[in-house]
C-alpha cells in the first residue's frame, strides 16, 4: 500500500530472501512469519520482494508471483510492496511485471538483464524499461549495478535517460563505491529532482545517508531492521554521534555478509543468519547456489550478536 502525502516512496526497505522448503518451493508460512514480524517492527517503509537476495535469477516466475501474492495478503495493508523483475527478454520482462502486479505489489523494480554485463546498448536498456511501463500502471524503481558489475552498471548517459521516464520514482543506487554513488546521485537530481536516490550498499550504508539519501532497499534490513531504520533516523536528524554507535553494530555484519569471499555467496549467508534468528527453518538455496559452509557459520553468529548488542550493554 503506497501512503498519502508528500514523498511517500522514502524510507527504508527490506530486500528479503525467501526461505524454501525441502522441495525448493518457496515456505509459504514461513515467509508470510518472517514478512508479519519485520511489519511489526517500526519505521520500515515497505519491501523488496523477488530481488537479488530473493534469487530473483533462478527462482521459477509463477513462484515470485506466489511470493508477491502472499506479501500482498499478509502485510499488503501496511507496508509498500515493491516486486523486483530480473528478466533476459524485455517480453518477458514485460509479462512478469504484469503478473506482478496483478498478485499485489504496489511498485516493480527493473533489474539490469545478466547479459548486459557481456554489452549493453543505450537505446534497448531505455526500450526494456519502456517495455516494462507500457505493461503496468505502477510506479517505477530503477537499479544501479555494482561499479565492479562490468556492463551491468549504467553509464551516466543512460541513467539520465531512465530517470526521465515516465512514472520512474527511485533508484536503488547499489554502486557499492562512495565516489560513484554522489557522482550518480547529483546526477539524477540534477535530470530528475522527484526520483527518490536510495544509497543502497549495506557495508557504507552510513556513509551514503551522510552524503544524502532518501532511504534505502537493503536485505540487511531483513536480518537486523531496527539499527538500519535507527541509523537513517539519526542521519536525518542529524545526531551523527547516535548514528556512529548504530554503524558500529551494523558494520561486522555487512562484512561477514558481503566483504568475504566469495561474495556470491551473500544471500546464502544472509537466509544463514535468519535461520540461526530462528526467522526460518533452514538456509536452503535454489541451485546451483549452495548453503554456507559451516565453517562461516561462528563469524556469522559473532557477528549477528555484535547488531543485537545496544551501546552500552554487555
Amino acid at each position: 500500500m503506497i501512503p498519502a502525502g508528500a514523498d511517500p516512496f522514502h524510507g527504508i526497505y527490506a530486500a528479503t530472501p525467501c526461505p524454501l522448503r525441502g522441495d525448493l518451493a518457496p515456505d509459504e508460512p514461513a515467509l508470510a512469519a518472517h514478512l508479519e514480524w519485520l511489519a511489526r517492527g517500526r519505521g520500515l517503509a515497505g519491501f523488496l520482494l523477488n530481488g537479488h537476495a530473493g534469487e530473483n535469477a533462478t527462482m521459477a516466475r509463477s513462484d515470485q508471483e506466489r511470493v508477491v501474492a502472499l506479501a500482498a495478503e499478509a502485510v499488503g495493508n501496511r507496508a509498500i510492496l515493491v516486486a523486483g523483475v530480473n528478466c533476459e527478454g524485455s517480453l518477458d520482462a514485460a509479462r512478469h511485471a504484469r503478473a506482478v502486479e496483478t498478485a499485489g505489489a504496489d511498485a516493480i523494480m527493473v533489474f539490469p538483464p545478466n547479459g548486459w554485463a557481456l554489452h549493453q546498448d543505450e537505446d534497448g536498456v531505455v526500450d526494456h524499461h519502456r517495455r516494462v511501463l507500457d505493461a503496468t500502471t505502477l510506479p517505477i524503481m530503477l537499479f544501479q549495478a555494482a561499479v565492479g558489475a562490468g556492463g551491468l552498471s549504467y553509464r551516466a548517459p543512460v541513467l539520465e535517460r531512465l530517470a526521465g521516464l515516465e512514472r520512474v520514482v527511485a533508484i536503488k543506487e547499489g554502486s557499492w563505491e562512495v565516489a560513484a554513488y554522489e557522482e550518480n546521485r547529483r546526477l539524477i537530481h540534477a535530470a530528475a529532482p522527484h526520483v527518490a536516490v536510495m544509497g543502497s550498499g549495506d557495508e557504507h550504508l552510513f556513509t551514503s545517508f551522510v552524503v544524502g539519501s532518501e532511504g534505502s532497499l537493503v536485505s540487511l534490513a531483513a536480518v537486523i531492521p531496527e539499527p538500519i531504520v535507527a541509523l537513517f533516523e539519526a542521519v536525518r536528524a542529524g545526531r551523527l554521534g547516535e548514528a556512529r554507535a548504530c554503524h558500529e553494530r551494523i558494520y561486522p555484519l555487512a562484512r561477514a555478509v558481503y566483504r568475504l569471499a566469495p561474495g556470491g555467496r551473500a544471500t546464502a549467508r544472509l537466509k544463514t543468519c535468519l535461520a540461526m534468528l530462528g526467522r526460518f527453518p533452514s538456509d536452503r538455496m535454489l541451485p546451483p547456489a549452495l548453503a554456507t559452509p559451516p565453517d562461516e557459520h561462528p563469524g556469522l553468529r559473532t557477528a549477528l550478536d555484535a547488531a543485537h548488542r545496544r551501546p552500552g550493554s554487555s
